[in-house]
C-alpha cells in the first residue's frame, strides 16, 4: 500500500498556524465579508464628493484605503485556510468569495486615481493647502501621478476592475490544477517503500543519492504533466493575454514595462539582470560539468541536480533544532529583530509539517492587521533550514514595516522582499561555514550555496527570459501552442545548463508547473533580490554598526519611498551591473573553494 501523507486532523495543533487570531471562527469572517460588502454602497457618493475639496479627496482616499485593508484581512483568512487544504471545499468557496470580493472593491475604488490625474497642478497644491491631513500621504499620491498617460477615465477603469475576477481565472485554475486535481503516481523511496507523489515528495526525492529513485520519480512526475500539456498551455496563454491586453490599452509598449512601472523599477534592471547571467553562463557550465564529474556518471540529467554531489551528510535537523539555529545564524541583525522571531516561533505564526491537500512549498503571508504567517512543508534537512530563515526574512520584514508605517506605506513590493529573505539565507551559510568543521558537512554547505545561485540567480532568470519571450510571442501574434512552448523552453534550458546536461524530453514541459509565471514578471526579483542580498549581507558582516542600522531602516521603509531609492538609502544602486558582477564573483570564489576541498576529500 501507498504511504499516505497525514490529513489536517491528524496533525498536532502546536505545529499549525493559529488563524483564529485573524478571525475566531469561520462565522466571524463571513460577519466581517457582509460589512465590508455593504460599505461598497457608499462608493459612489463618496466618488462624486471627491473633486470637490481637499477634505473631499482626503475621504475618498480613507475610503478606498480602509476598504483594502479589511479586504486583505479576509483574504488571507481565506486563501491560507484553502492553503493548508486545497481539498477542502467549504475553504475553496470561502476564496473564491474573497477574490470577487475582491474585484468589488477594486471597482468601487478604481475612480481614485483617474480622479487624481484629472485634477490640475494648481487644484491639487489647494487642496494640500487647504487640508494639511493630505501631506500625510504626500508620496502615495507622487506615485499616482507617475502613471499620467496610463490610465483611462474612471469609467473605463471601473470596467477593467470589475473584470478582474476574470483575467485572475487562468491564474485560479492553474491552481486548484496543479494542488488538488492533478493526479500523481506511486514510486519506491530510499526505504523501499511505496509512496504517493506531490509537489514536496517530488522535491525531496530529487535530492535523494539514489539515482534509480530520482530518475523514477522524474519520468512518474511529468507524466501528469505530458497528459495534460495542452490544458496547461491553454491556461498559460489565456494569462499571457491578459496581460498584454491589459498592458496594451494601459498605453505601456509592453506588459513588461507595466509590471515593472507599477514597481516604479526601470526596466534597465531587468536588461542588466538578463545581460549579466548571461556572461556568467560559462561559470554554471562548468559548475554543471563538475557536478557531473563529481557523481560519477557517463550521463547526467535534469534529476541529477538537486541531489547532494557528495551524497547525504550527516546533519539531520528536526524543526526544534532549526530554530535554533536560526536565532544563532541571525544574530548578527541584533536583539530586537530576533525578539521578532522568537515570537513567531512561540505564538504559531508557523504552519509546518505537510498534509493531505496543503499547498506545496512555502511562504509567507499576512496582512497589515495580522502576524506575518509562514506555510512550510517540514522535512527534516539542511535545505528546510534555508527555507525557515528564508521565510522568517518575509516575515520580519513585514513586521517591522507594519510597525513603524501607516497602513498606506505598511506594505513593500516583491521587489523589495526577496532581499530580505535572501539576505538571511547568506546569514545562514556564512554562520555555518564559519561554525562547521567537519570537512564533508563543509563542501556540502558550500555545495548548497552553489546550488542556491544556481536554483535562484541563474534559473530564475531562465524563468525571467521565458516569460518575457512569452509576451513577445503573444504581441507579435505567434500562437503559444504547447509544442511550441515545449520546443522553446527546451532550447533554453539547453543553453542555461550547457553540453554537459543531457536532454530529458520531460524537462521541456518544465514550464507547465511553474506558478509564477501566472505572477506578472514576478520571477526576476528572486534573482535581482539574491544579488542585492550578498551584497546587504557583506555590509552586515563585514562593515560597520551603521550598516546594521542602514538595513534594518530598509526593512522599516515599506513603501514611503520608491524601491530603488529605498536600497539606494542602504548602500546599493541596483540600476548598476556591480552587485550582479559581486554575485558572479563570490560564486566562483566558493566554486574554486568546493573544488579544492572535494579534491581534498579524495585524497
Amino acid at each position: 500500500m501507498a504511504k499516505n501523507l497525514p490529513t489536517r486532523a491528524d496533525l498536532t495543533e502546536s505545529m499549525t498556524w493559529d488563524l483564529t487570531t485573524i478571525f475566531a471562527d469561520d462565522s466571524a469572517w463571513e460577519t466581517a465579508f457582509d460589512d465590508l460588502d455593504d460599505r461598497l454602497a457608499g462608493a459612489e457618493l463618496i466618488a462624486n464628493n471627491a473633486a470637490t475639496s481637499g477634505n473631499g479627496l482626503l475621504m475618498a482616499l480613507k475610503y478606498g484605503l480602509g476598504l483594502m485593508r479589511d479586504l486583505e484581512k479576509l483574504y488571507v483568512y481565506a486563501s491560507m485556510k484553502s492553503d493548508q487544504d486545497t481539498n477542502n471545499n467549504f475553504y475553496q468557496g470561502l476564496d473564491a468569495k474573497a477574490g470577487a470580493l475582491a474585484a468589488k472593491v477594486s471597482a468601487a475604488i478604481a475612480f481614485f486615481d483617474p480622479l487624481v490625474l484629472s485634477l490640475s497642478e494648481k487644484t491639487l497644491e489647494d487642496f494640500f493647502e487647504d487640508t494639511p491631513e493630505l501631506k500625510d500621504y504626500q508620496h502615495y499620491f507622487d506615485a499616482i501621478l507617475t502613471q499620467r498617460g496610463h490610465l483611462l477615465s474612471a469609467d473605463e477603469e471601473r470596467l477593467l476592475a470589475s473584470a478582474g475576477d476574470i483575467f485572475g481565472a487562468s491564474q485560479r485554475t492553474f491552481g486548484i490544477l496543479d494542488n488538488a486535481d492533478i493526479k500523481f503516481g506511486t514510486v519506491t523511496d530510499d526505504n523501499g517503500d511505496v509512496v504517493q507523489l506531490s509537489n514536496g515528495v517530488y522535491s525531496r526525492l530529487l535530492e535523494s543519492t539514489n539515482g534509480v529513485v530520482r530518475e523514477t520519480t522524474f519520468k512518474t512526475f511529468y507524466e501528469s504533466y505530458i497528459e495534460l500539456e495542452n490544458t496547461f498551455a491553454s491556461l498559460m496563454v489565456g494569462n499571457v493575454k491578459a496581460q498584454n491586453f491589459t498592458a496594451q490599452v494601459h498605453n505601456f509598449d509592453s506588459a513588461r514595462e507595466a509590471a515593472l512601472a507599477r514597481n516604479h523599477v526601470p526596466e534597465v534592471v531587468y536588461d542588466n539582470l538578463v545581460n549579466e547571467v548571461n556572461k556568467a553562463l560559462p561559470l554554471l557550465h562548468r559548475y554543471i560539468a563538475l557536478r557531473k564529474q563529481l557523481l560519477g556518471v557517463e550521463e547526467l540529467h535534469s534529476y541529477d541536480l538537486y541531489t547532494p554531489i557528495l551524497g547525504e551528510p550527516d546533519y539531520q535537523i528536526d524543526f526544534e533544532g532549526a530554530k535554533a539555529e536560526a536565532l544563532k545564524a541571525l544574530a548578527p541583525l541584533g536583539e530586537d529583530y530576533l525578539a521578532v522571531v522568537q515570537e513567531a516561533f512561540d505564538h504559531r505564526w508557523i504552519d509546518v509539517v505537510e498534509n493531505q491537500g496543503k499547498r506545496s512549498g512555502a511562504y509567507s503571508g499576512g496582512s497589515y492587521d495580522t502576524n506575518p504567517f509562514i506555510l512550510l512543508n517540514w522535512i527534516d534537512n539542511l535545505n528546510n533550514l534555508g527555507t525557515l530563515v528564508h521565510e522568517m526574512g518575509h516575515s520580519v520584514h513585514s513586521y517591522f514595516t507594519r510597525h513603524n508605517q501607516p497602513y498606506h506605506y505598511g506594505d513593500y513590493p516583491i521587489f523589495l522582499a526577496e532581499i530580505a529573505s535572501t539576505t538571511n539565507e547568506n546569514l545562514l551559510t556564512n554562520y555555518l561555514l564559519g561554525t562547521v568543521e567537519d570537512k564533508k558537512i563543509r563542501a556540502y554547505i558550500l555545495n548548497q550555496f552553489l546550488d542556491e545561485v544556481k536554483g535562484t540567480v541563474f534559473r530564475q532568470t531562465q524563468f525571467a527570459e521565458f516569460e518575457q519571450w512569452m509576451h513577445i510571442q503573444d504581441a507579435a501574434g505567434i500562437p503559444l501552442t504547447a509544442e511550441v512552448l515545449n520546443e522553446a523552453y527546451a532550447e533554453l534550458n539547453q543553453r542555461y545548463y550547457g553540453p554537459e546536461l543531457t536532454f530529458d524530453e520531460e524537462i521541456a514541459h518544465e514550464w507547465e508547473r511553474i506558478p509564477h509565471f501566472y505572477y506578472d514578471f514576478y520571477v526576476y526579483q528572486y534573482s535581482t533580490g539574491f544579488a542585492a542580498a550578498v551584497a546587504m549581507s557583506d555590509k552586515i558582516l563585514n562593515g560597520q554598526a551603521k550598516d546594521v542600522d542602514d538595513y534594518k531602516a530598509y526593512l522599516k521603509a515599506g513603501s514611503s519611498a520608491y524601491p530603488i531609492d529605498v536600497m539606494k538609502a542602504a548602500g546599493l544602486d541596483m540600476t548598476k551591473p556591480d552587485y550582479l558582477q559581486a554575485t558572479f564573483k563570490l560564486f566562483e570564489q566558493r566554486l574554486d573553494q568546493f573544488e579544492a576541498l572535494v579534491a581534498e576529500l579524495a585524497n
